[in-house]
């Protein structure tokens, strides 16, 4: 048996090692590409959704007529092998790549052909099933790639509604067990009015239960697709019927209803729902980083910081400095949100450049949007596991500090007036006093009213503070 065979394309022949399904037009683009150092199967999901294509469109020119059964059946089988992850070998062309990933496509075209054409004949090769002919009837890279990538998002945006959804469940188990833990609040890193630790956690949770509702309804925008468009939008080169019986087809493979995007014009020329998906995973890693920063402050010290919570430690924080522990997994996330602003930037600048009747930039927009999806989709169950979980609080500190906090003059200044709610607070600064004490020492209240009003935790519940100081305000005759 040779170990080489001739394959041909529009540029001449050339010899292809036999034990490769890939053929000549993959062989060629090895040669000029390599620049990332990485295949552009590292990220699954754009083979395993042309493979869905491929077979649902030669299903769908055999029911109207335009390929024969076997070697319909035959492109199929070589389709489900490669959704198995067979073959995943043979796709080896780096994730840059100029042409709008035309290498992409016919790399899969040649690997399902080889196989279909082996499943056939025996061998590799076009005797039955050509890669052009057969495997890429009806179709084009121009409108096999791009819905490739909205279908290639729908796993990974399960992933991320799984993931909020488990973040946003322990974030709320925080915010139950924190909830009698009074605080200082913060504005502008300056001292703010008392909340409790739970009230901030559950700040926390309803953030991210609102993008999980977000990720939730821009996941539908995924099943909006371009087949049947072809080349320009056109649908040239498609037999009559092909497109409700390819949609059939993809859709019974997905268990969901997929349509061709109303306009197909529109579809070959503008990428926005990609932008508009990178933005939601952009605001993702944005929003764990704000997290992230404001649990390394609250676990900041542990002598000379806030020490609010305390951290999971994890590793040992410096090569020289005996006890010191870091808090890695806030500062992973918040790199993470480097990245994921970069690739968003990218992905902006791709589609701004789409001109005329085709994005071609779809090598920017696959390893960008994937590798965005990819990393916050891997830290969300490490943020979750290996840091929110094992939070703990420092309630004794918290009340402490909420207690000497001067921004309890701004109960004062709600009972007696702003103008003695701000000689409160300067009273405080100039005799070292907290607020409590300052009131009582100036005439202003008594001691049992005092501990009554100048109370943190009143004042984490509007309601109840509100209530308290109307009576007082009734019991002065300030009312």
């Amino acid at each position: 048996m040779s170990k080489y065979r001739i394959e041909r394309d529009c540029l001449g022949e050339m010899e292809i090692p036999d034990n490769c399904y890939y053929g000549i037009q993959t062989t060629r683009m090895m040669g000029v590409s390599g620049c990332a150092n990485l295949p552009v199967s590292f990220f699954p999901d754009m083979h395993k959704a042309l493979a869905q294509i491929k077979k649902a469109a030669a299903r769908a020119n055999n029911k109207i007529g335009a390929m024969n059964d076997d070697i319909a059946e035959a492109i199929a089988q070589a389709c489900d092998e490669i959704i198995e992850g067979k073959f995943a070998d043979q796709f080896p062309l780096d994730m840059w790549q100029g042409g709008g990933y035309t290498c992409v496509n016919m790399n899969i075209n040649e690997v399902v052909g080889n196989r279909a054409n082996e499943i056939l004949t025996g061998k590799k090769g076009s005797d039955r099933v050509h890669p052009n002919t057969h495997v890429n009837m009806g179709q084009s890279t121009n409108d096999t790639i791009p819905s490739a990538t909205h279908l290639g998002m729908i796993a990974r945006f399960d992933e991320l509604v799984r993931e909020l959804g488990l973040l946003s469940v322990s974030l709320r188990a925080k915010e139950r067990e924190f909830k009698d833990v009074v605080k200082v609040g913060r504005t502008c890193l300056q001292d703010a009015l008392p909340l409790t630790l739970g009230q901030e956690f559950g700040g926390y949770a309803s953030v991210i239960e609102r993008l999980k509702g977000q990720a939730v309804s821009m996941r539908a925008g995924c099943f909006e697709i371009v087949m049947g468009g072809s080349a320009v939008g056109t649908g040239f080169s498609a037999e009559p019927g092909y497109m409700d019986a390819f949609y059939a087809e993809i859709s019974e493979q997905y268990g969901q209803t997929i349509t061709p995007m109303k306009d197909l014009f529109d579809g070959f020329q503008n990428a926005d729902f990609i932008v508009e998906v990178s933005g939601l995973v952009k605001k993702v890693a944005m929003t764990l980083s704000k997290i992230s920063k404001d649990l390394r402050i609250l676990g900041s010290g542990p002598r000379s910081g806030l020490m609010e919570i305390n951290l999971p430690a994890l590793s040992p924080g410096s090569s020289i400095m005996p006890g010191k522990i870091n808090p890695t997994v806030p500062e992973i996330v918040i790199q993470i949100s480097h990245q994921v602003a970069g690739n968003d930037v990218a992905i902006s600048m791709a589609y701004d450049e789409g001109e005329l009747d085709l994005n071609v930039w779809d090598a920017t927009f696959y390893k960008c949007l994937f590798e965005s999806f990819q990393l916050v989709n891997a830290e969300l169950p490490i943020l979750r596991k290996h840091c929110i979980d094992g939070i703990t609080a420092n309630k004794e500190r918290c009340e402490k500090e909420a207690n000497a906090s001067i921004a309890l003059s701004t109960v004062v200044a709600a009972a007696l007036g702003y103008p003695l709610g701000v000689k409160v607070a300067h009273y405080c600064e100039k005799n070292n006093l907290s607020v409590k004490e300052a009131v009582v020492r100036m005439g202003l209240m008594t001691s049992k009213e005092a501990d009554k009003l100048v109370n943190p935790m009143l004042m984490t519940n509007p309601k109840a503070a509100a209530q308290a100081v109307a009576e007082f305000k009734k019991e002065k005759h300030l009312i």
